[in-house]
């Protein structure tokens, strides 16, 4: 593995460091002074602002474990004109995005340039690449061009930052517990505040806040977490307080997706227990072929002669239902709300492809166009979208927003990391980086399972950990190859 990370943007002297703790300590006395005398008591926040842009300075990696442990803590926050935000997440990821690249261009010396020149990297830049290209040719360029910002302080802090902090198991195994704690405490919380429900279907939204969206956002970040818990109690002695610590963690983690009453939870997880065994038979080029194929013709099979009418609901008959029981039969009778809405907001996806199918609509741009593309019989009661929601299946939203070039490259990108993962998984002789490329496969494998009826790369409970589980296969692979080099 390679050697110790600088995580410093400029060296600080001891003395140096004693002058900047005397001069925090009188800048927390005035800002406290300020804000009693003043009434804006905003004013006391100053200090904690001054002392983080301290720590950034000093050691980024304490900052970076800090966005690690607010995340599953974090809240959406609506600001005036349609903006909104994650706090304090993007914050953080702004201000670390920043942080990583006045280090690379301070310091880029001391980054490595195989993680720079490797596939999974390329990849991505052209994805990036062509993201901007659409922005260019964009419906509503502004709404792209904000888009591509959130993107990139995604891609930045979660993969290129991550990339170089995440190196080797103390680092990953530090990495887990930041996140499982507060995970853990999070869905206790959500569990007791559910239990005073009766565990309630009915009621499963109103349980999340004020740290998740919705049961899916829950169920999401919890699945995806999943394989890193599962796989971490190989580092530790069997029966030991910290094994069962973390088989607790599972059993948690099970319940709340459990009373989640997330269908694509559940699948998901199924889909990782199957993915797993493909990579251990070295299938994964051979399973990523047959997904293609099928996902592929079916799609032609529905859109060909307007095969998809045959799916058209009863509009009075498809509603929400509050017993889980009773969504799951309607699923299969396409009077479940939520499935036959996707399918409505589908159809409308697949006409606008049609009418820009190389460029597409601009990133972020589906909400924006939607309407005129949709198809009446196929309308529900929530059509009216006051929330805004995008399309539900992020595959198609790339194709709708970017193009068939945008989805090639997404799904390139896809296929590599996994392709690489299932190499870098096989060629170690180091078992416990082979433990970190399964658990970042397996990840990334649900995430890429639920992003077929979900559109939540861009989100603080699930964007980070798409771009981590890519950086830590494609360090694993740099490792490997570096192991090759020495013999």
């Amino acid at each position: 593995m390679p050697g110790k990370t600088d995580r410093h943007i400029t060296s600080w002297s001891a003395a140096g460091r004693d002058r900047t703790f005397l001069g925090l300590a009188v800048i927390v006395v005035l800002s406290l002074f300020a804000g009693i005398v003043s009434n804006y008591y905003f004013l006391a926040g100053i200090p904690l602002v001054v002392m983080l842009g301290y720590l950034t300075l000093v050691d980024f990696r304490q900052v970076f474990y800090l966005l690690l442990f607010v995340i599953p803590f974090s809240t959406e926050v609506y600001l005036p004109n349609g903006f909104g935000t994650d706090l304090p997440t993007e914050p953080l990821m702004v201000l670390l995005m920043g942080v990583f690249l006045l280090f690379a261009f301070g310091r880029g010396h001391k980054l490595d340039g195989g993680f720079l020149t490797h596939p999974i990297t390329l990849i991505l830049l052209f994805h990036i690449l062509w993201m901007v290209a659409t922005t260019i040719t964009s419906s509503f360029v502004f709404v792209s061009a904000k888009f591509i910002l959130a993107k990139l302080w995604y891609v930045f802090t979660f993969f290129f930052l991550a990339g170089y902090l995440l190196k080797d198991e103390v680092d990953v195994r530090k990495m887990i517990w930041i996140i499982f704690i507060p995970l853990a405490i999070a869905v206790m919380y959500v569990l007791v505040r559910h239990a005073g429900y009766g565990f309630s279907f009915k009621d499963v939204n109103r349980v999340m806040n004020p740290f998740f969206r919705n049961h899916v956002n829950y169920a999401c970040l919890l699945a995806l977490f999943f394989p890193y818990l599962w796989f971490a109690r190989g580092w530790y002695r069997r029966w030991s307080a910290t094994w069962w610590l973390l088989n607790f963690g599972i059993v948690l983690l099970l319940a709340g997706i459990q009373f989640s009453y997330t269908r694509a939870a559940y699948v998901a997880l199924f889909i990782a227990a199957g993915a797993y065994l493909v990579v251990r038979l070295r299938l994964v080029k051979v399973a990523l072929l047959a997904a293609f194929l099928i996902l592929a013709a079916g799609a032609v099979f529905v859109t060909q002669k307007y095969r998809y009418m045959a799916f058209e609901p009863e509009y009075k008959k498809t509603v929400t239902h509050y017993n889980f029981d009773n969504l799951i039969e309607a699923t299969y009778k396409g009077e479940d709300i939520s499935t036959m809405e996707r399918v409505y907001r589908w159809i409308a996806g697949m006409q606008m492809n049609e009418a820009r199918p190389w460029m597409g609509f601009g990133p972020g741009n589906f909400y924006n166009n939607y309407r005129s593309y949709t198809v009446s019989s196929f309308e529900t009661y929530v059509s009216d979208n006051p929330e805004r929601s995008g399309i539900h299946s992020y595959y198609l939203m790339t194709l709708v927003e970017q193009g068939f070039p945008g989805l090639f490259l997404f799904l390139a990108l896809c296929f590599a990391a996994l392709i690489k993962g299932e190499q870098a998984y096989h060629r170690t002789k180091s078992v416990g980086r082979r433990r970190i490329v399964m658990m970042a496969m397996l990840s990334f494998i649900i995430i890429d399972a639920l992003l077929l009826i979900n559109d939540m790369v861009e989100t603080d409970k699930v964007g980070p950990f798409f771009f981590m589980n890519m950086a830590l296969i494609l360090n694993a692979d740099l490792a490997n190859r570096a192991e090759l080099a020495d013999r």
